[in-house]
């Protein structure tokens, strides 16, 4: 494999097409940047087929590629859609440049991640001529969903019927340092807080639903939260995310929503978080009585986990690294992300491992090209050692 970087010309040239299409999550139809895709792969005849959500919709394109022996399919996957570009007079470029200057590729996607969407691409394509070399499969997982959070493309992929369960799971976020062998799990819930209505200028006393809810704020603050413990280096954490109540100055209003968010460790779990919430919200209800018990819904719950250094994909990718000369450190992470959906299907995954970049999610966002052909040379050789050619 060569580390010239004009040989990998058009790993760029194909993620710039994709940059130059919009998909951001919510805003812009995924068409045109899926159709760029589609467009390659039939190209190079690579089989691959969309995706589709419950309502029919396009959520992902699936590459597979069957080797001539059995074995395990290994997948790796990189998201095509994109956060929004925020204020637009403030980037410095327009933010569908999708250009290279100084030796960066420009644009929003860069970094989340066209540029590993090109990149996985092109080494599906390498694979599929030696395909009968190869034990088990390559599946290339190009996701249109997953800036919404709803994490639409894996999970169709993993309802699929014709696709092939993986052994696990390589996420092409972008960072040159690190590999994220495992993440905080999560367990969210709305809460909802009444009071009794009432005219704000009334001699007669109302506890409003908005005063009632600052109360619970401050209780589920104030919890006791267990620090770091055992092998998993970070502690749970809570977050109030939003309280939403009330319609005006002259009313005291019967009913506030409050959002938390309880990012979970192996020793405190969803049951541990669910069971701190509903402590507080009996507490409320006791220290400021309202006319209803304050309502817990929970909305989501993921798993968290971690891969030790010998458990793949890990080591392949983390073995690769440092077969190509680079000290790469596995990080358990604080955010959750597809590892933990993939986690909670007993699946495997790693993510991380990509081109340096700057202006991730924020202005300017870009990725420096130099590193492109040892990226390359590190996913083609975990990718190899776990497909046994």
């Amino acid at each position: 494999m060569t580390r010239d970087l004009g040989a990998l010309s058009a790993v760029v040239d194909l993620a710039g097409e994709l940059i130059r299409r919009p998909s951001r999550a919510g805003l812009d139809d995924h068409g045109p940047v899926l159709g760029v895709l589609e467009e390659w792969l039939a190209g190079r005849g690579l089989p691959h087929r969309r995706l589709r959500d419950g309502t029919g919709r396009a959520v992902a394109l699936l590459v597979e590629v069957a080797g001539g022996r059995p074995g395990p399919w290994w997948t790796l996957d990189a998201c095509v859609d994109t956060a929004p570009y925020g204020d637009e007079t403030a980037w410095s470029f327009p933010p569908d440049a999708g250009d290279v200057v100084d030796g960066r590729l420009r644009g929003r996607g860069a970094a989340d991640s066209k540029l590993a969407a090109s990149l996985f691409c092109h080494l599906a394509a390498e694979l599929n001529e030696r395909a009968d070399q190869l034990r088990g499969g390559l599946a290339v997982l190009l996701d249109a969903d997953e800036h919404t959070g709803g994490f639409g493309g894996a999970r169709a992929y993993l309802a699929d019927p014709r696709a092939v369960r993986p052994a696990g799971v390589m996420i092409g976020y972008p960072g040159l340092d690190e590999v994220v062998v495992g993440g905080r799990g999560l367990w969210r819930a709305a809460l909802t807080v009444h009071g009794t209505a009432g005219h704000s200028g009334s001699s007669r006393p109302a506890v409003g639903a908005v005063s009632r809810a600052a109360r619970l704020v401050r209780l589920l603050e104030e919890a006791p939260l267990p620090g770091a413990r055992g092998a998993f280096p970070l502690p749970p954490k809570l977050t109030v995310t939003y309280c939403h109540g009330g319609e005006g100055f002259s009313v005291v209003p019967d009913r506030c929503e409050v959002g938390v968010d309880i990012r979970t460790a192996p020793h405190f779990g969803a049951p541990a978080a669910e069971h701190l919430v509903r402590s507080a919200a009996g507490e409320l209800d006791v220290l400021l009585p309202g006319p209803r018990p304050t309502e817990v819904a929970p909305v989501a719950a993921w798993p968290p986990y971690r891969l030790d250094a010998h458990e793949q994909p890990a080591a392949a990718l983390l073995g690769a690294a440092a077969e190509e000369g680079l000290r790469v450190r596995a990080k358990t992470a604080g955010p959750s992300n597809i590892g933990n959906l993939l986690a909670a299907e007993g699946i495997p995954a790693t993510a991380g491992f990509g081109l340096p970049y700057e202006g991730l999610h924020g202005m300017d966002e870009q990725v420096r090209l130099a590193d492109l052909p040892v990226v390359y040379a590190v996913y083609r050789r975990a990718v190899l050692g776990l497909l046994g050619a």
